[in-house]
Formats: structure tokens, C-alpha cells, sequence
């Protein structure tokens, strides 16, 4: 009988070691099961191999939960901006029409079409986004001219850039290549929504042509520019900083984030730096 006792304690023991990993894995998954992804399980190593292992898979599995929870709400994020614009174009224009103020013509209903030819592209879009890979994936290439398009975002955006005080410039070159339309015109919608937002009452020049066999989207504003420091950071996603441009209200930090995916998207890339009148300049460049 006396020697059971020696057994029973170094079977409690055995117990302990057993169940006090299984006890914070139990609290960690409950916490994980109520939405809480940051929870993790102690990490603290015991007699038991599997117990250690058990811990490391719970742990595991909630940082990958905790990076689809972000990546899911960049993507709601990045849908939501997307839309917003092109949105906004046909609003304006079918207010205008509606109130006379703009002739109804073949041709502004035709850059009305378009933008509904994006939104339907954006929504089929949808379709594929999962939870892993919430980023612009795929692209149809066709032969146009960089200038033709920028000129039609130009037009549709007109009542756009007149409240917002923007004087527009264009110096256009021929820019011919092989790229996505609607990605395109995602693109200078963006850099021109931007100059809109962050750059009202200046000048705008936008630019295209090609170089060092590349072709060139360039769009300078004579707005208050940006610090060095804020344009390091200018295409990460959701970013703002805190100078002047980035103090209006209704930014979401994701237009020249999507601006660089897609050039890069097209093996190509962007870039932002500060021009010879002290505002800001945004280009991106495809190969040709």
C-alpha cells in the first residue's frame, strides 16, 4: 500500500505537465473562436513533444487567421476605393446632364460607357478575390496609346477638375503599348482624384511619351508637394501621413498604392518626387 503513494504523485505530476498545456491551448482557442486572432498560447517548453507541438499549431493557425482578417479588410478597403471614383464620374455627369448643364452628345455618352465598362470589370474582379490575395491579380493586354487614354479620363473627369479649381496641361507624346485599358485608367484616375484632393486650385500637367524603351504617365501638380519623408512612404498601403496633402479629410491611403501595383502589374513601376515649382510629381513607367 505505502507504495502506491510514490505513484500516485509522480502520476499527478504526469497530469500537471500534461494538462497545463492543454489548458492554455484551450484558453487560446477560445479566444481565437470569440474574433480575438492576436491571442496566442504560451509558448513555455514542456516534457512533451507533442504538447510543444500542439501549442506551435495553435499558434500557427492564428497568425495566419489574424493575416487573412487584415488581408480581408485591405481588400473591402481596396474595393470600396475603387469604386468610389468611377462612381463618382458618372454621378456628376448624369447630374449635369440631367440639370443641362452639360449637351447630351455621342461622345460623353460613350466616356459614360466606359466607366461602366470599369465598374463591371471591378465587380467581376470580385469573383476572384480570397481571403489570401486581396491584390489586383490580372490583367488583358491590348495595343492602345497611353496619350488617347489619358486624354479620355481627362474628359470624363471634366466637372471633377473645374471644382476643384484645377487648371489642366497636357503634353502628349505617342505612347503606344501593350497594357490593360481599364488598369490604365484606373491608374490616371487616381493620380488625377489625387491631385484633386490634395492639390485643388493648381496647375496639372500631365504627361506621356516614351523613353529608353518605356512609355510614361507623368502627372505634375503645383500644389503644396510633399516632405521627403512623406513621399518614402507615399505607396504604402493605407499610409498618411501628416503634412498638408495628407490632412484632407476622405483619403484612405490606398490610390497610389494601387497606382504602383498596377504598373507593377505590368512589369513596370512607379515613382513620386518633388518638381521644379515645389509640387508634387507622380509617374509610372511600362515597358514597352
Amino acid at each position: 500500500m505505502v507504495w502506491l503513494i510514490p505513484g500516485v504523485v509522480v502520476g499527478l505530476c504526469l497530469a500537471y505537465k500534461i494538462a497545463r498545456p492543454l489548458k492554455d491551448v484551450t484558453t487560446a482557442v477560445r479566444s481565437i473562436a470569440s474574433g480575438d486572432y492576436s491571442t496566442r498560447a504560451q509558448a513555455a517548453r514542456s516534457s512533451f513533444s507533442e504538447a510543444d507541438a500542439l501549442i506551435l499549431d495553435c499558434n500557427a493557425t492564428a497568425d495566419r487567421l489574424e493575416k487573412a482578417q487584415v488581408d480581408f479588410k485591405y481588400s473591402k478597403s481596396v474595393i470600396a476605393h475603387e469604386l468610389r471614383t468611377p462612381l463618382g464620374v458618372l454621378l456628376g455627369n448624369l447630374q449635369g446632364l440631367s440639370d443641362g448643364v452639360f449637351e447630351p452628345s455621342r461622345a460623353r455618352y460613350e466616356r459614360l460607357i466606359c466607366h461602366v465598362n470599369d465598374l463591371t470589370r471591378i465587380v467581376e474582379d470580385l469573383q476572384t478575390l480570397g481571403l489570401a490575395s486581396p491584390a489586383i491579380s490580372e490583367i488583358a493586354l491590348e495595343e492602345l496609346d497611353l496619350a488617347v487614354e489619358a486624354e479620355a479620363v481627362i474628359s470624363s473627369l471634366e466637372q471633377d477638375l473645374v471644382t476643384a479649381g484645377i487648371t489642366m496641361e497636357r503634353n502628349f507624346g505617342r505612347a503606344v503599348v501593350l497594357a490593360d485599358r481599364t488598369r490604365m485608367r484606373q491608374v490616371l484616375l487616381a493620380m488625377l482624384d489625387n491631385a484633386c484632393r490634395y492639390a485643388p486650385g493648381s496647375t496639372v500637367v500631365v504627361h506621356a511619351f516614351t523613353a529608353e524603351n518605356r512609355a510614361v504617365i507623368r502627372c505634375m501638380d503645383t500644389g503644396p508637394g510633399m516632405p521627403a519623408e512623406a513621399q518614402a512612404r507615399a505607396f504604402d498601403r493605407y499610409w498618411r501621413g501628416g503634412d498638408p496633402r495628407t490632412r484632407v479629410s476622405g483619403g484612405s491611403g490606398l490610390g497610389l498604392s494601387i497606382v504602383q501595383e498596377i504598373a507593377r502589374l505590368h512589369r513596370g513601376d512607379a515613382d513620386i518626387g518633388t518638381n521644379c515649382l515645389g509640387g508634387l510629381t507622380v509617374q509610372i513607367w511600362v515597358p514597352l
